[in-house]
């Protein structure tokens, strides 16, 4: 009997090595704690208690979004070589700024200004950057964020814009195709005399009073 008690407490002790949840555990450890009464009951001498480990719980600690005021207002200018973006923000700290560069985006982060956190980013940037090159500098009344370029030349925005005058390459196939999508966008962005002209040569065209959809504008 003593020798079953033995063979049962050195399993539950094994057991009792590996298990991770603290109901496993307290389950184990009391029916170890019952052999070894028994145990006792059966044989001379004590046997020394294993003591019971204590299961660690680990706490989930949640932390809350941080939230930003996006700094949409800002100046820039170049040079062949860089482009200097100037954010009019006082109080930034060097130390508290998270700065992203990649090479047709920036993101720049400011925490803790004055209790509260701003964000200045450009998502796709007209023209390639070097992300290595560029740097932020911390002034007293601003914050001056230098762009290097990834090949010299002058950039026309800042920002990166679709060329809507420029055709589609699925529709060369198919030039009247192509010529109505010009007028779709020359209408859309032209004054109330463009529109009426626009309008009234894609209604002959339609109707087959002209088969140019331009000659009534031209």
């Amino acid at each position: 009997m003593a020798e079953d008690y033995a063979l049962d407490l050195e399993e539950l002790r094994s057991l009792q090595s590996v298990a991770k949840r603290p109901r496993i555990l307290s389950m184990i450890s009391n029916e170890i704690q019952r052999l070894e009464k028994l145990s006792q009951g059966s044989v001379s001498g004590t046997v020394s208690p294993t003591p019971t480990p204590i299961a660690s719980q680990t706490k989930v600690v949640s932390v809350p979004s941080i939230l930003y005021t996006t700094l949409g207002s800002f100046s820039w200018e170049q040079d062949n070589d860089k482009i200097k973006i100037y954010v009019f923000l006082e109080g930034v700290d060097q130390e508290k700024l998270e700065a992203e560069f990649k090479p047709m985006s920036v993101d720049i982060k400011f925490h803790d200004v004055q209790g509260k956190n701003y964000r200045c980013a450009v998502p796709k940037l007209n023209k390639q950057i070097d992300p290595d090159n560029c740097k932020v500098v911390v002034k007293p009344t601003k914050v001056i964020i230098t762009l290097a370029k990834a090949s010299k030349g002058n950039w026309l925005d800042l920002h990166f814009k679709e060329d809507k005058l420029k055709p589609n390459l699925d529709k060369e196939k198919d030039p009247m195709a192509g010529i109505m999508d010009l007028m779709k966008n020359m209408y859309e962005e032209g004054d109330e005399d463009m529109k009426r002209t626009i309008a009234k040569a894609w209604t002959d065209a339609r109707s087959g009073k002209t088969a140019d959809p331009l000659k009534g504008y031209r």
